[in-house]
C-alpha cells in the first residue's frame, strides 16, 4: 500500500525515477568502490610503513641502555602508534584483517627474527603487537588503525552530481515524454460525440521521426473525423430545410380537400413534420454555438427576463437566484439552452422552476425544475442521445421529437459546462447547467 502511495502515476515521474535510482545506485556504488579501494590501498601502506618504523625503532632501543629506554619511548611515537616497555598481556589474537598482515610484516622486518604477536582491545588502539628485545625486555606497541578520512567537500560534490543526475533524467524523459503529452492533449480535445467543440489544433509534425510520423497521422485522423462530422451536420441541417417547402406545399393541398376529418388529420401529420425539421436545423445549429464570442453579461437580468418571456404567455414560471453578479459567457447559447429546458418542464409538468445559485469555487449552477412524471433513472443519460425518447409508444404529441435534451447537451458544452440530469426528490425532474470556475467566472457585483 505505501509503496502504491509513492510510486508516481505519470510516466514522467515514473520513467525519472527508474532512470534517477539507476543513476544514483551506479554513481554510489561507484564512489563506494573507490573508497573500499583508497582503504585497502591505506591499509597496505600502513603496515609497511608501521613495520619499518618499528623495526627502526625496536633497532634503536637494543643499542641503549636498558635505564633510558623508557626516556626515548615518546620520542618515538608517531601519530598511529605508541611503544610501552610492558609485559605480554593476556589478550585473545585480534582477529582484524590487518592482524595477519602487520604480524608477517614485522617478523620480517626484525633483525634478528623473532616471535610476534598481535593481540586484541591494546591500549590506544585495536591492535596490540607484542615482541621482546634481543635482551628479553618486552615491548608493547599499541597501534590505532585510522580509517579513510573523506573531507566534507566531497560529501558536497557528491550530493551535488546526485542533484545535477536528477534534473538531467527529468530533462531527458521531459523531452521523450513531450509528444505523448502533446498527443493526449489534442486526443482530449478531439470529441467526435459532441461537434460543438472548437477545432483542435494540429500537432507540430517535428521531432524525432517517430513523433514526427504520430503527428501526421494523428492530424490525418483528425482530419478525416472533422470532415465527417461537418458532412453529417451539413447533410442533416440541409434536409431539415428542404423538407419545409414540400411541407408547406403539402399543407396547402390540404386545405383544399373537402373531407374535413382526412384534411385535420394531414394538418397533425404535417404539424410533427415540420417539428422534426424545425428540431433538426435547431440541433444542427447548436454546433455552431461554440463560435459565438463570450460577452459579461449581467445573469440576474437575463434571468428575470427569460422568465418575463414565459410569464407575459401565461405559463407558471417561478425564479430563485439572488446576489447573482456578471458574467462571462455567450449570452444567446445560454438563453436558448435554458429555454429549451424551460419549454421541456412546461410541456411535461405544465409548470417550471428555475434556480441559480453559486459556490465559494467559483462554480455556478441553473436548475431547471417541474413536478413532472420524471425520467427513469436507467435512462437519464440515453435521452442526452439525438433522436431517443423515453416513451415507448414514439407518440411525438407525448414523447416529442428526441432532440430537445441533445441541443441542450451540444449547448451546454459549447457553454464549457455539463449538463446533468437527476430525479427530483418527491418526483419531478432536475435539470442543471453546471460550470465550473475553470469554464465561466462570476464576478460579484
Amino acid at each position: 500500500m505505501k509503496l502504491s502511495l509513492a510510486w508516481p502515476r505519470s510516466l514522467l515521474g515514473r520513467v525519472t525515477l527508474i532512470l534517477f535510482a539507476g543513476l544514483a545506485a551506479a554513481h554510489v556504488l561507484s564512489f563506494w568502490l573507490v573508497v573500499m579501494e583508497r582503504s585497502l590501498a591505506m591499509g597496505g601502506m600502513m603496515v609497511n610503513y608501521l613495520a619499518s618504523d618499528v623495526a627502526s625503532s625496536v633497532a634503536m632501543l637494543e643499542r641503549l641502555p636498558p635505564a633510558e629506554r623508557a626516556a626515548w619511548l615518546p620520542r618515538l611515537e608517531r601519530p598511529n602508534y605508541r611503544l610501552a616497555l610492558q609485559p605480554s598481556a593476556s589478550a585473545p589474537p585480534s582477529n582484524s584483517p590487518l592482524a595477519e598482515p602487520l604480524k608477517r610484516a614485522v617478523a620480517a622486518a626484525l633483525v634478528p627474527t623473532r616471535d610476534v604477536q598481535v593481540l586484541a582491545n591494546g591500549g590506544i588502539g585495536e591492535l596490540r603487537v607484542q615482541l621482546q628485545l634481543t635482551d628479553g625486555t618486552p615491548l608493547a606497541i599499541d597501534v590505532a588503525h585510522r580509517g579513510l578520512r573523506i573531507s566534507p567537500w566531497v560529501l558536497g560534490v557528491l550530493a551535488a552530481q546526485l542533484a545535477l543526475l536528477a534534473a538531467l533524467s527529468w530533462l531527458a524523459v521531459s523531452l521523450a515524454t513531450r509528444p505523448l503529452k502533446r498527443l493526449a492533449d489534442a486526443a482530449d480535445a478531439l470529441n467526435p460525440a459532441h461537434p460543438s467543440r472548437v477545432p483542435a489544433t494540429p500537432l507540430p509534425e517535428e521531432g524525432p521521426s517517430e513523433v514526427a510520423r504520430a503527428a501526421v497521422a494523428f492530424n490525418a485522423m483528425q482530419q478525416r473525423i472533422q470532415a465527417h462530422l461537418d458532412e453529417r451536420m451539413q447533410i442533416l441541417a440541409a434536409v431539415s430545410h428542404d423538407l419545409q417547402t414540400p411541407i408547406t406545399r403539402l399543407r396547402l393541398r390540404a386545405d383544399l380537400l373537402d373531407d374535413t376529418a382526412l384534411r385535420d388529420k394531414l394538418h397533425a401529420d404535417l404539424a410533427e413534420m415540420q417539428a422534426l425539421v424545425e428540431q433538426g436545423i435547431a440541433y444542427a445549429r447548436s454546433a455552431h454555438a461554440v463560435q459565438e464570442p463570450q460577452q459579461v453579461v449581467d445573469l440576474q437580468a437575463l434571468l428575470h427576463s427569460i422568465i418575463y418571456d414565459y410569464a407575459d404567455a401565461g405559463h407558471a414560471v417561478t425564479l430563485s437566484a439572488h446576489g447573482m453578479g456578471s458574467l462571462r459567457t455567450r449570452p444567446q447559447a445560454l438563453r436558448r439552452l435554458l429555454c429549451n429546458l424551460m419549454d421541456n418542464a412546461l410541456k411535461f409538468a405544465g409548470a417550471a422552476e428555475l434556480s441559480a445559485q453559486t459556490r465559494s469555487d467559483g462554480t455556478l449552477t441553473l436548475c431547471v425544475l417541474d413536478r413532472g412524471p420524471g425520467i427513469p433513472a436507467h435512462e437519464l443519460q440515453a435521452v442526452l442521445q439525438p433522436f431517443y425518447r423515453v416513451e415507448n409508444s414514439r407518440n411525438r404529441s407525448t414523447g416529442g421529437t428526441g432532440l430537445g435534451l441533445a441541443i441542450a447537451q451540444q449547448l451546454a458544452q459549447a457553454l464549457g459546462g455539463t449538463l446533468a440530469l437527476a430525479e427530483r426528490p418527491g418526483g419531478g425532474l432536475q435539470a442543471c447547467l453546471i460550470c465550473s470556475n475553470a469554464a465561466v467566472k462570476v464576478e460579484p457585483q
